[in-house]
């Protein structure tokens, strides 16, 4: 299945409510040993894998081929890439494929890409016989370090990102960084946003350490990406299990995403995920400093940091500061009316008003800030 042995192997646990938790496993070939894992954590009747048309080409065959070789039943099915797959229709469509073969309540689902496949596919095994087993094996950076983890599933609307989903927590993640080898440039470095947005919201260490050697992370080595996948993912699992259904702690995760999803649906996706998501880092890192929520020296390092990892810091032209904050307004992270961002205080620590993670800001410094960018 994969051309490398499995060099190593890194275990995260993330503990939801009700004493549920779920394991994710990070290592390098897991591939190659991924039917005896599914055997012994989700044992099903059949796995129904959902992917996109290029990872079907480079892994999904195979994996398929793979996972009947060893006695099991999966069945493979493959979407357009991109994010204009994740929508209703879509997912209507998986649904009739699985009915059509007969899938069952002992059925699991397996997605096997990024971020767009882990969304929709968590999405359609959510509601599918109202619940079944859900496996991330994730392909993509982004995906490792946070759509993968944390049970959020949803679909896309034309009014904006992420608009229709549910709560669907994992049965078990299984990351096997050799996957990044085929990673094109620019969809590796999509992923780094979401690296960088997780040292920013707890974890220094790794914020100096990104800083101090950035091409130890950029050239792919595999012990040092799964290194970091298992850092960002602990950092997630700390605030997942603390705030599961996102009622206040979880909202720290959406540092650069208020303006960040309104930036990504103006381009019509044509702007990556992470890609928005840095320049929303950027952004709000700078009109929380003109609030005096974040020192001015840590605003300038985050957006350094993002600069140094070829990362874009400003809107695409043409994205007017007016149109962007009326794109933010048909987010979830809008409240009657009012726009609430996740912003650090410093680097390592999340900023609260009233006990609250989830912050308004005037619209005057924002705007400042998109003028200014």
């Amino acid at each position: 299945m994969s051309p490398h042995r499995p060099l190593l192997r890194l275990r995260v646990r993330v503990r939801g409510t009700g004493g549920s938790s779920y394991p994710v496993l990070i290592g390098s070939g897991l591939l190659s040993t991924l039917a005896a894992h599914l055997k012994k954590t989700v044992p099903a009747h059949r796995y129904f894998i959902v992917t996109d048309r290029i990872v079907a080409r480079l892994y999904g065959k195979r994996l398929e081929r793979s996972l009947r070789h060893a006695g099991l039943d999966a069945r493979l099915r493959a979407v357009p890439a991109g994010e204009r797959s994740k929508n209703r229709s879509i997912k209507a469509r998986l649904e009739d494929w699985m009915l059509a073969l007969g899938g069952g309540r002992d059925s699991a689902m397996v997605a096997l890409g990024g971020g767009m496949v882990s969304d929709l596919a968590g999405f359609t095994a959510a509601t599918f016989l109202r619940g079944i087993p859900f496996v991330p094996i994730p392909t993509t950076l982004l995906a490792m370090v946070d759509a993968a983890v944390g049970g959020k599933t949803a679909v896309d609307h034309p009014r904006g990102k992420n608009l229709i989903g549910v709560f669907h927590p994992p049965r078990a993640v299984f990351a096997d960084v050799s996957t990044l080898d085929t990673l094109p440039e620019r969809q590796f470095r999509s992923g780094l946003p979401e690296v960088v947005k997780s040292a920013v919201l707890g974890d220094v260490a790794l914020f100096r350490k990104l800083e101090r050697a950035p091409a130890a992370f950029l050239m792919r080595h595999p012990a040092a990406l799964a290194g970091l996948v298992a850092a960002c993912c602990r950092i997630k699992a700390e605030v997942v299990e603390a705030d599961e259904r996102e009622s206040n702690l979880r909202a720290v995760l959406n540092f650069g995403h208020t303006l960040g999803h309104a930036l990504e649906h103006l381009s019509g996706y044509r702007l990556l995920h992470g890609e928005a998501v840095a320049v929303g880092m950027a952004l709000e890192s700078r009109a929380a400093a003109a609030a005096k929520i974040l020192p001015s020296w840590d605003a300038d390092r985050i957006i350094e940091l993002l600069k140094r990892l070829g990362l874009p810091t400003r809107p695409p032209q043409g994205a007017s500061p007016a149109r962007i904050l009326a794109a933010a307004r048909s987010d979830k992270k809008s409240r009657e009316g009012e726009l609430h961002y996740a912003l650090p205080r410093r680097i390592g620590r999340m900023a609260r008003r009233q006990g609250r993670y989830s912050i308004p800001l005037p619209d005057s410094l924002v705007l400042s800030a998109l003028r200014h960018s």
